[in-house]
């Protein structure tokens, strides 16, 4: 069993930035790949960045050069530095990571507006 306990969300003036973190615990030796997804209104959950053990990163075309994935020294936790923030980032953002079973974290809002 995997928890996935998300921080770091709330609200922003367009073109700021945002630090989101995910911390995994559980009886867990290491996590592979962890991901970001987010779920804006009235749209479908999408995927936002993902990274490997070995830390091998991958984004969403409209993430990337804003978005930056990252691991702690721990390993099993997870941040999405966010700059540069759009409205349209506007959304619940969740992480993600598959140990058996797909996991969620809790959802976490985040909201870009003046």
């Amino acid at each position: 069993q995997v928890q996935l306990v998300e921080s770091g969300g709330g609200l922003v003036q367009p073109g700021g930035s945002l630090r989101r973190s995910c911390e995994a615990s559980g009886n867990i030796s290491r996590l592979y790949f962890m991901r970001w997804y987010r779920q804006a209104p009235g749209k479908e959950r999408e995927w936002v960045a993902s990274i490997a053990d070995g830390g091998r990163t991958n984004y969403a075309d409209s993430e990337k050069g804003r978005f930056t994935i990252s691991r702690g020294n721990a390993k099993n936790t997870l941040y999405l530095q966010m700059n540069s923030l759009k409205p349209e980032d506007t959304a619940v953002y969740y992480c993600n990571t598959i140990y058996g079973s797909i996991y969620w974290g809790q959802g976490t809002q985040v909201t870009v507006s003046s």
